[in-house]
């Protein structure tokens, strides 16, 4: 019998809210896999991730320029489609409604979820799937007018949000600011160096990689999460947001990720960085202060765990 192959396309269409909303926690199983929410959720982060990935392809661009085209997705998301930047009676916000909130912006809880977006929705799925899909990592995965149709799916996708999932409305200066900073995150990733001109750099090794991974994680929850509690203004914990971020890049940027070795040291910083929102996945499950039902969580996180450890068992045996 021949084997059922599944495109990498569709496999990150998929992948993208798997992460960024299901193992998260954000929508935990008993919304996650409610059709209409995971469709909706697909066509927003599947399609952003697919267009990010394309992109980066096209234009001959690493991984400075997925995240930075992850960090105009997340604005795309919060800021225009949900509004989550400006509304200070959103849902998640917490104590982020009103630390850090200037001019009607949420700053602390924006810079958060930029972060985020452009780590957990788009760049660590795209990392994922080309290393599933090794032989085809430098390949286009869709045509060019594959790749129109999924931006007018995400584009569709953002306006029936905006529309319809929340009766919030900033002021039009706080859109066309927002439009104007997802452009230029757009036009800095266009306008970084190739690969070709990047500096050949040191190999790592995994373990290691896994434990800055992890750390990095852990390190940008904690300033998010406690940070506020623990320092009296909302332009320290932005400091600190901004300085691991560059600290994050510029010990990356050490490394070889064209190596032989790379593919496991990829997944190692990747496994590293989820791994603390594996550990989380039963911690919600037993949380009693949620108000939407977080049962199945860990069951996610056990099957993150077994898609990662298949995942580094076919990188070891492709080596």
């Amino acid at each position: 019998m021949r084997k059922l192959k599944i495109p990498p396309v569709l496999t990150l269409f998929v992948l993208a809210p798997t992460i960024g909303e299901l193992l998260s926690g954000s929508s935990p199983p008993t919304e996650f896999f409610n059709p209409a929410a995971f469709l909706l959720l697909a066509s927003l982060y599947g399609s952003g991730a697919i267009v990010v990935r394309e992109l980066k392809i096209r234009w001959k661009k690493d991984f400075e320029a997925v995240l930075l085209l992850g960090a105009a997705y997340g604005i795309l998301e919060e800021g225009l489609m949900v509004k989550s930047f400006f509304d200070p009676a959103w849902m998640d916000l917490g104590i982020l409604g009103t630390f850090g909130r200037w001019l009607d912006v949420n700053w602390v809880w924006t810079e958060m979820l930029i972060i985020y977006h452009a780590v957990f929705s788009i760049t660590i799925p795209i990392v994922l799937v080309e290393l599933a899909y090794l032989e085809r990592e430098n390949e286009r995965w869709i045509s060019n007018r594959s790749l129109k149709v999924f931006i007018a799916l995400l584009v569709v996708v953002t306006a029936i949000g905006f529309l319809f999932l929340t009766s919030y409305a900033p002021p039009l200066p706080h859109y066309l600011l927002t439009i104007l900073a997802m452009s230029l995150f757009i036009y800095i990733a266009y306008k970084l160096p190739t690969e070709k001109e990047k500096v050949e750099s040191k190999n790592g090794k995994s373990k290691f990689l896994y434990i800055a991974g992890l750390a990095g994680t852990a390190a940008f929850f904690l300033i998010f999460w406690l940070g506020p509690y623990l320092f009296n203004h909302p332009i320290i914990v932005m400091a600190f947001g901004i300085a691991l971020v560059f600290g994050m890049m510029k010990f990356l940027n050490r490394f070889d990720w064209k190596s032989p070795n790379s593919p496991l040291n990829r997944l190692a910083i990747v496994a590293g960085a989820l791994s603390f929102l594996i550990v989380l996945t039963p911690l919600q499950e037993l949380d009693a202060t949620r108000q939407d039902n977080p049962a199945g969580m860990t069951i996610v996180g056990l099957f993150a765990i077994l898609g990662l450890l298949l995942l580094k068992s076919k990188l070891k045996a492709r080596n």
